[in-house]
């Protein structure tokens, strides 16, 4: 990753550990140690932190603009997160892809797996750019 692109961690990730691993052109990722403070009651990660990987990641991948200088930031308007599995290991790795949109809006979709390669959420969104 350029590191000319890389961006503090804004108050929420910074809270909760998440930090940003790769972004480019259509694409980003971030990873999040699992920690206590995390689980649910069943000792598995609460569903609002994958929600929060999955918007994350695919938030990043629409918004990148090719200029450090330049930042696009933009707002979710429809997230949808499908839970497919408990991680095994003690690392969240999402990526998210940028799949298509216009000026004003675009798509994404998104996956977090493990550090084992265990599949654990699926996610897709629809984003608005923010002027």
């Amino acid at each position: 990753m350029d590191e000319a692109f890389r961006e503090a961690p804004y108050a929420y990730s910074r809270h909760i550990g998440m930090k940003m691993t790769d972004w480019h052109e259509g694409y980003a990722a971030f990873e999040l140690p699992l920690e206590d403070f995390l689980m649910n009651r069943h000792g598995n990660p609460h569903g609002g932190v994958h929600a929060s990987l999955l918007d994350t990641v695919m938030g990043y991948a629409g918004c990148w603009t090719g200029d450090p200088e330049r930042k696009q930031l933009c707002l979710t308007l429809s997230l949808n997160v499908q839970y497919l599995s408990r991680p095994k290991g003690q690392l969240l790795k999402g990526e998210g892809w940028k799949t298509g949109g216009g000026r004003s809006s675009f798509f994404a979709e998104a996956q977090i797996a493990d550090e084992t390669g265990e599949l654990i959420a699926k996610g897709t969104g629809v984003f608005k750019y923010r002027s």
